[in-house]
């Protein structure tokens, strides 16, 4: 593992037939019209297309089937409207391109779901293109200030929402960031903003909603977003989704992701439709372990599948690491990587200009352990 990490400032292929994932329309289910993938929960496990993910498949004892794994992916439909900092994201070969960048994603996806990952995870307002640091002083919320989705904005997301439904994976979609710039204005502005992008996502069968990134953070300024009114955002989805989605629930999947496990409220517990967690505070396996029982241990838990949507700890080559522990524990692993202090740019998935292939070291890294995870081929 980097040891320098928490040091760093803080086209489309047609449908593939994959090894161990099934990407088939499950008989008799709905879906939206020219839509092609659907996800639902039964019990505490995934299902794609009326199928548990990875059916049969185990691993070193371990069960897979119905895990999801995914990737931060979050910068995919991010652009800097700052001009005073938007030269910062430039290619080697050209000026930053939003476009460009969500293109070259695109294009990237059917390889991803080759290789064994399920899902994707992104949020309209971004994530820190530099990785870790809490000064942001780039423009990359995808809302006005009064929370109205930017039409660019928009349409790449439109875009990315097809290209993923086309290659059979599901997409963790979140709708807020506490470093974006500029933030929203008011309550009013979360909740037009919750209102909009659910009705957009609503037309999709394989979109879950994560309403916040580590909604338990402190300089959250809107209190509906933060741990004791988060399940009323979560709720907000649900009912404004009902009836209006084409899978086996007839609504979206909602949840809200908390840094800590420590702060997860009974209330929400009682009301999400699955449990999002970082791995980022947690610095070994053991960690892993002692997180997904406390979860499990804790008041309003219901049995919902474990996600955890971002975790930067790697070791990919040892016998046990975190995504090893989590797949013990029966919960989902997402990998977050960006580029860290000295690194090039084939390094990281985060960090702004992204080079979306799987060039590096530790993106092998990942891919080639997901990969004998699942039971898909190697990169």
């Amino acid at each position: 593992m980097i040891q320098d990490r928490r040091q760093a400032v803080k086209s489309l292929a047609a449908p593939l037939m994959l090894a161990g994932l099934d990407v088939g329309l499950g008989a008799g289910r709905a879906f939206a019209a020219g839509r092609s993938t659907t996800v639902s929960i039964q019990g505490n496990a995934f299902h794609i297309n009326g199928k548990p993910t990875y059916p049969g498949r185990s691993y070193k004892g371990s069960k897979v089937e119905g895990q999801l794994f995914t990737s931060r992916m979050v910068n995919c439909i991010l652009d800097d409207k700052n001009p005073e900092t938007r030269g910062m994201w430039a290619w080697r070969d050209g000026p930053w391109d939003a476009e460009r960048n969500t293109r070259e994603f695109i294009a990237m996806l059917p390889t991803y779901r080759a290789h064994g990952l399920t899902s994707i995870a992104f949020n309209i307002q971004g994530g820190s293109p530099m990785g870790y640091g809490w000064n942001q002083p780039w423009h990359t919320s995808g809302y006005t200030p009064d929370g109205r989705l930017l039409p660019d904005t928009r349409a790449r997301l439109l875009k990315v929402l097809d290209a993923a439904d086309a290659a059979g994976m599901v997409v963790v979609l979140g709708y807020f960031y506490v470093s974006a710039t500029p933030g929203l204005a008011d309550e009013a502005a979360i909740i037009r903003a919750t209102d909009e992008i659910t009705d957009l996502a609503c037309g999709y069968g394989n979109v879950m909603i994560e309403v916040a990134n580590e909604c338990d953070i402190s300089r959250w300024s809107h209190d509906i977003i933060k741990p004791a009114r988060s399940h009323e955002l979560v709720m907000r989805v649900q009912q404004r989704s009902t009836g209006k989605v084409a899978t086996p629930l007839g609504r979206l999947l909602v949840s809200t992701s908390f840094a800590t496990a420590a702060l997860l409220p009974g209330r929400l517990l009682e009301v999400a439709d699955y449990v999002l967690y970082h791995g980022n505070g947690l610095p070994t396996p053991q960690s892993v372990h002692a997180r997904a029982r406390e979860i499990r241990a804790t008041q309003g838990y219901k049995g919902q599948p474990l996600l955890i949507n971002e975790d930067d700890h790697f070791d990919f080559d040892k016998p046990d690491n975190n995504m090893l522990a989590a797949v013990q524990e029966y919960s989902g692993w997402g990998y977050f990587d960006y580029r860290q202090i000295r690194e090039r740019f084939e390094d990281g998935y985060q960090s702004l200009p992204v080079d979306w292939g799987i060039t590096s070291v530790r993106k092998k890294g990942f891919f080639n352990l997901l990969a004998d995870v699942t039971g898909s081929p190697r990169p």
